[in-house]
């Protein structure tokens, strides 16, 4: 199972180096999702991040920066549906339903989300009773390019692992009241949860 973890959708100081602190502690990939900001300020946060970390990174808006940056890839997403024509990299994007996952093409991965109830957006719960995920487990629907996301934790892991997810997920559970000590220690967990 992969381990991936998204930004906070705001800039903060020491971002660069939280973000180093989690791929280099065992995050397989990170998502920049900064809704609403800048080129400017996406790629200046790059600027800070080991280049060597790039192809661990993917970004959910200003998909040009895929030219000057070695990025992983781009994310889809409703503000930005469609990939760039010229684009050939790593694609992935949201799902919201059981049904949006049966009509996906032509993507190396797709979050579906809320899995349980959001961390870190206050009133957001689980879209998806056990049972319907059982059965989307069971039809093949649910399968190693599908990563949940929303309230996953290291004590929910291990039953995405048994529904069949190819990975995990997470953004409250690494940034809620985060400083670099408790990236480290969440990552740890994280990793740990795995079997």
């Amino acid at each position: 199972m992969r381990l991936v973890g998204i930004t906070q959708p705001t800039f903060f100081k020491g971002e660069a180096d939280a973000i180093t602190l989690l791929l280099e502690g065992g995050l397989d990939l990170l998502h920049i999702r900064k809704p609403g900001s800048l080129s400017e300020d996406i790629a200046s946060l790059l600027l800070d991040i080991p280049s060597y970390l790039y192809p661990q990174i993917v970004i959910h808006d200003h998909f040009d920066l895929i030219d000057s940056f070695p990025l992983k890839g781009i994310h889809l997403n409703r503000r930005n549906p469609v990939r760039p024509l010229i684009y050939e990299g790593s694609v992935s994007r949201s799902c919201h339903s059981i049904e949006e996952l049966s009509h996906i093409k032509n993507i190396d991965y797709c979050f579906l989300s809320p899995i349980f109830d959001s961390i870190s957006k206050e009133g957001y719960s689980s879209a998806f009773s056990k049972e319907e995920l059982v059965d989307a487990s069971c039809k093949g629907i649910i399968n190693s390019k599908v990563y949940a996301l929303g309230g996953v934790t290291p004590k929910n892991i291990p039953l995405l692992q048994k529904l069949g997810f190819g990975g995990a997920a997470v953004l409250g559970y690494l940034w809620k009241n985060a400083t670099l000590q408790t990236l480290q220690y969440r990552i740890n967990v994280l990793k740990n949860s795995i079997r």
